[in-house]
């Protein structure tokens, strides 16, 4: 079933625990996820990016086939636009039946993006569409913000009261794209940020976070916890694994059923995980 973001946010918020937010890159991918989130009996986001849609050449052929499986799915699914920098995107996914949008100004000066950010609010919260915002950049994206750099707790509640937002991520040690799984939190940060911000928080770059990192961090304050990379690596794997199990393999489906099957069941551990089942 198609919901907003807020539902199962603020649930999962006001119960301390975490909901999983997985990168849909194409079908295989949307399938396998909406398959974890059955099996396991949670609800999931299902975010497609806007690196997805230059890869699809457009958004609507991966956001609605994304569509239709979490509308036929049997819990609750969010179909979230992830990192967006153009506007027009934004609107474009919110004609295509979206119940979510990340509009990133990060890369704005502060400004223009608290006046962009609150503008994409008004326009989305008129179609009963939630919104996620970024302050400041979080490391790794696209090779920029230098390392070290935090969110301040003063800065991030400031942010969200200018803006409207109903999600906000927040820079507390994690990078996106990481392929090994060493990043170290800031659980402290987490924990005050948490205290003086009125929405739930969002953990970007999630994937170089090992398991233990993500429980505390939930534990700590965090709600959303963005994964992308790390399934992406379970995919591809997979993929390497069928293909040198059999040189002569040509038909496609007999390597990419058994990656959307790993990534199934690592999308549902995962999903287990930031339960804190």
């Amino acid at each position: 079933m198609l919901v907003p973001l807020r539902e199962p946010l603020e649930q999962a918020r006001a119960a301390d625990r975490g909901l999983a937010a997985y990168n849909v890159v194409h079908l295989e991918h949307a399938e396998a996820l909406v398959g974890a989130a059955e099996d396991t009996g949670l609800p999931v986001v299902l975010q497609v990016s806007e690196n997805a849609v230059r890869f699809h050449g457009s958004l609507a052929p991966i956001a609605l086939a994304t569509r239709t499986l979490a509308e036929r799915a049997t819990v609750p699914v969010v179909l979230h636009l992830d990192h967006a920098v153009s506007v027009d995107l934004v609107r474009e996914a919110l004609d295509l039946g979206f119940t979510s949008v990340m509009f990133d100004g990060s890369r704005l000066d502060d400004a223009t993006n608290r006046s962009t950010t609150r503008e994409v609010v008004a326009r989305c919260h008129d179609r009963g569409v939630d919104v996620e915002a970024e302050l400041g950049e979080i490391g790794g994206k696209d090779g920029v913000h230098a390392p070290g750099v935090r969110t301040r707790p003063e800065d991030a509640r400031q942010f969200a009261l200018d803006t409207g937002v109903d999600a906000l991520a927040v820079a507390v040690g994690s990078s996106h794209a990481m392929t090994e799984r060493t990043a170290a939190l800031d659980l402290e940060l987490v924990a005050a940020i948490r205290e003086a911000v009125p929405v739930p928080l969002v953990l970007h770059g999630s994937s170089g976070v090992p398991d233990e990192g993500l429980v505390a961090a939930v534990r700590a304050g965090m709600t959303k916890v963005n994964i992308a990379t790390h399934l992406s690596s379970v995919f591809t794997a997979e993929v390497r694994r069928a293909l040198a199990a059999d040189p002569d393999l040509v038909d496609s489906r007999k390597y990419l059923a058994p990656a959307r099957a790993a990534v199934r069941a690592e999308a549902a551990r995962l999903l287990e995980l930031l339960a804190l089942r």
